[in-house]
């Protein structure tokens, strides 16, 4: 007997999140919705926890949105499993969700209206028919082209989020109590660590209070690609792209002894041409 699907919810208004889950119920009555959360931090940590097949996530969210909260879950999700199936519950406009439609990931727009949900169940319903079907090989190749999409999507509506913004060419960034202009044509990388982020040149760390994911919104992404969630890295500072026996991918740069991880969600970025 096959096992039914199980789903988790992220939606910080509850009567969104209440309205929701009574219209998957009466969509998919077969649909066991495991969680419902109100933040991205806690949608992260249930689905790490709990394994379900389906997320249901809210992109705006306070703490960490539904985008980010996807990014996370896709980097640590068990290696051995496909990823669950994602679908994206937003008021953004049309121009941003031309991003996900780009991409064939699933959203539903808020106010969630019964018929337009009714075609997204439809659409999951075949997925999990198909996944049910597929040997665990084809499942994860599925998920890697998931991972993928995702990325894609992120970089999309990051360029949608930075349009009309100015691109920094200077970082003031500190060292004890000095403020250094660092041009942002040296930095090698930056790494996320507590409230702060390390910002390395060949020669120099400097710190920043500025948080990681503001900065990606200032920085040419055709420049400066994100590796790891915590980790963006100048692409003219890698000398190449190592993996060790357990399939982990690393970079090694030029002018820094540090070895860098590529995280599963963008370990896409680096195929053969």
């Amino acid at each position: 007997m096959t096992a039914a699907p199980r789903a988790l919810i992220a939606e910080d208004e509850p009567l969104l999140a209440q309205a929701l889950q009574q219209a998957l119920a009466q969509a998919w009555p077969g649909l066991e919705i495991i969680a419902s959360v109100a933040d991205g931090l806690s949608a992260a940590q249930q689905a790490l926890e709990q394994l379900p097949d389906m997320l249901f996530l809210d992109i705006r969210m306070p703490g960490q949105s539904g985008l980010d909260a996807a990014a996370d879950i896709a980097d640590r999700w068990p290696a051995d499993l496909p990823l669950p199936a994602l679908v994206f519950v937003t008021a953004y406009d049309q121009y941003a969700l031309a991003a996900f439609e780009a991409q064939a990931m699933d959203y539903v727009i808020k106010p969630v209206q019964a018929d337009k949900l009714q075609r997204s169940v439809q659409r999951l319903q075949n997925w999990w028919a198909s996944r049910q079907q597929q040997s665990a090989t084809a499942s994860l190749e599925q998920s890697l082209e998931q991972l993928l999409q995702l990325q894609q999507i992120q970089q999309q509506l990051r360029k949608i989020s930075n349009q009309g913004a100015a691109t920094l060419q200077i970082i003031q960034a500190s060292v004890g109590s000095q403020i250094h202009m660092v041009k942002v044509q040296d930095i090698v990388y930056l790494e996320a660590a507590d409230k702060y982020v390390r910002v390395l040149t060949a020669t120099q760390e400097y710190l920043l209070r500025t948080p990681l994911k503001d900065l990606l919104l200032q920085l040419d992404g055709d420049q400066f690609w994100q590796v790891h969630r915590a980790t963006v890295v100048r692409a003219a500072a890698i000398d190449r792209v190592q993996r060790d026996e357990a399939g982990r991918m690393w970079l090694l740069l030029h002018h820094r002894p540090e070895k860098l991880a590529v995280s599963r969600l963008y370990a896409t970025r680096f195929k053969p041409m």
